[in-house]
């Protein structure tokens, strides 16, 4: 199965005001010209603020589908954001990578997307966060990504090398016993229990 890399996205930390205190992060990617080195421990022009949820091994690099912007400018409007930042440019949820073609019931836990010059494991879903609310604009964001599934998912690094926008890639499948989706969901019931 082909996709394509619609952006490659990073940032490095900076404080932000959410909810009246300042707290660190690198939520709001932005393009990466040409190229981007990807290492084992992701982009090497990205940082995480906190590591203990993101980064590290298995959460080198997030990836997200073009396919879900559509519904989150919906969903900002619905919430009265109508007019600010409309366009939502890929890396506004967060994400390294901007995929089109590829969704989360489509893709396995162990399978690899393979790029011209690097290669990236599929290890596990993104679970939302109160930076995500605050990103977004409005309080009910992670709740109604828990609710669509409209997660994106973490790769591990298999293969250093580079990624670029516009890029065509491949899906190698991978063992095939569990879908990003069911992941989120089982994810999801665990913390409701």
């Amino acid at each position: 199965m082909q996709f394509q890399v619609v952006g490659v996205q990073a940032a490095k930390v900076r404080r932000v005001m959410i909810n009246e205190r300042l707290v660190p992060s690198a939520m709001h990617k932005t393009a990466v010209p040409g190229p981007a080195r990807v290492g084992v421990l992701g982009l090497e022009l990205d940082e995480q603020a906190d590591l203990s949820v993101h980064g590290g091994l298995e959460k080198a690099v997030y990836a997200y589908p073009i396919e879900h912007y559509a519904y989150w400018r919906r969903a900002r409007q619905d919430a009265g954001l109508g007019g600010i930042d409309d366009r939502l440019c890929p890396g506004a949820l967060g994400e390294n990578l901007t995929l089109q073609g590829l969704l989360e019931a489509e893709v396995w836990v162990g399978d690899v997307l393979q790029f011209a010059h690097c290669a990236l494991r599929v290890t596990q879903p993104r679970e939302p966060c109160f930076k995500f609310n605050a990103s977004m604009g409005f309080n009910q964001a992670s709740r109604q990504m828990a609710q669509t599934g409209h997660c994106g998912f973490y790769l591990a690094v298999d293969q250093t090398g580079t990624v670029q926008a516009g890029e065509v890639a491949t899906l190698m499948p991978g063992p095939r016993r569990a879908r990003i989706s069911e992941r989120f969901q089982a994810k999801l019931f665990k913390h409701l229990r």
